[in-house]
């Protein structure tokens, strides 16, 4: 069976790798001319490098990655009211990893070139369009900048990995329109500074109106004993011109966000003086798309972004598209009728990664900050932090987006 693949992503490497190990001819077809490091830093949960560590790449990125101690959140004062540990310090058989995602894609990417072969990997060929007919599926290729014909290839199967606007996607689904933008814009960067807390902590900061993600990415430290360090402004924006599709690229003002955080300086983090310290700043309109009913179409359909562009929040983005690329490869092998697996893909996946998208937009566990920030504007006392209230919605979520311990340790 061969498999054409549609984005050269973190899903669409890491579907690959899987199909290859269960067996199958896989084709990967991205549209840049070159695969950069590009993108700051993300987090993959212990549901996802479970994946990984199947496909033996735990030890590769235990090289670049910071495994997650623990996980707090803070008000806008620095107090502290909820702290949990993570990954394998939370008694999964699996790490977190928080890595440069830039890191983690050009890993996979060498990977699959020496899996599947490096002429089976192909760069500056952008989907035009496809074709299915009974037995096969046709995708024709352009260079985008030309617009010339450069390609055409015939497979079994067309796996959907491009991201939040994919062109698969609009062909399945041509009246959709553009992504829903929510109103919020992300603002990231990675400063080297002192390390933090235990040195390998994720933190949360503020409410959703106006919040600070903080977590190293480089287990290294340079020698002045800094350590790289990633960082998310989430800010509610009315300015119509941040309204846009998501774009990694587009610098920020950091003079403005200096001056928004100047006040949160904590004994344990100067906020605006790592922002200060910051060389490149980009913004991120924060946006996703409605959950769609279905992505198998007769021999394709979607994974990642393409299928269920969510926001940030829970560190479920890369993490969901991983499990899509597990659970895709698993009803390939079980199943010997091509559209018969993929329906059962989406059976499996559509509803799960809905309750995601939407729980994400509920604020998925980041809501705590706002039940905080609505209850004490001011500020607390220890003995006022609704401790219960809180752990029921972080148990809640992990539940909902697949990583409670107990289930997950069943798996292998």
């Amino acid at each position: 069976m061969k498999v054409i693949i549609i984005g050269g992503g973190i899903g669409g490497l890491t579907t690959a790798l899987c199909l290859k190990k269960a067996g199958f001819e896989v084709k990967v077809f991205e549209s840049v001319k070159e695969i950069k490091p590009l993108g700051v830093g993300i987090n993959t949960l212990p549901h996802s490098v479970r994946v990984l560590t199947n496909l033996g790449l735990q030890e590769k990125i235990a090289k670049t990655a910071v495994e997650t101690q623990d996980l707090l959140y803070f008000n806008r004062f620095g107090q502290k009211f909820w702290e949990e540990p993570r990954g394998r310090f939370a008694g999964y058989k699996w790490p977190q990893f928080s890595i440069h995602r830039g890191n983690l894609q050009m890993l996979l990417f060498d990977e699959v070139q020496q899996t599947i072969g490096a002429e089976n990997v192909f760069t500056n060929h952008h989907l035009q369009a496809f074709q299915e007919t009974k037995h096969e599926v046709i995708a024709t290729f352009i260079n985008r900048e030309t617009g010339e014909v450069i390609h055409q290839e015939k497979g079994d199967i067309l796996i959907g990995a491009d991201g939040i606007n994919s062109v698969v996607r609009k062909q399945l689904y041509p009246q959709e329109g553009d992504p829903c933008y929510s109103g919020n814009v992300l603002y990231r960067g990675t400063t080297w500074m002192k390390p933090f807390l235990s040195g390998s902590s994720m933190v949360m900061i503020g409410s959703l109106k106006q919040k600070m993600v903080v977590y190293p990415i480089d287990p290294k430290l340079d020698e002045n004993g800094n350590q790289l360090i990633n960082w998310v402004a989430n800010l509610k924006e009315t300015d119509s011109e941040k309204i846009t599709i998501r774009d990694w690229n587009r610098q920020a003002d950091k003079a403005r966000l200096v001056d928004i955080y100047k006040n949160w300086n904590f004994d344990w983090l100067d906020v605006s003086k790592m922002i200060d310290k910051t060389h490149a700043i980009y913004e991120f309109p924060m946006s996703d798309r409605e959950p769609l009913d279905r992505w198998t179409f007769g021999r394709v359909t979607l994974l990642g972004d393409a299928a269920h562009p969510m926001y940030p929040i829970g560190s479920n983005g890369a993490s969901q598209a991983i499990l899509d690329a597990d659970c895709l490869t698993e009803m390939l092998i079980n199943e010997p009728d091509v559209q018969t697996a993929l329906q059962k893909y989406d059976a499996q996946r559509v509803p799960e990664t809905a309750k995601v998208v939407l729980q994400n937009r509920a604020k998925g566990p980041d809501q705590i900050m706002d039940m905080m920030d609505e209850r004490f504007p001011v500020g607390f006392s220890e003995n006022e932090i609704p401790y219960i209230e809180l752990e029921t919605v972080m148990n809640m979520y992990k539940q909902i987006a697949g990583f409670d311990v107990q289930s997950l340790n069943q798996k292998k």
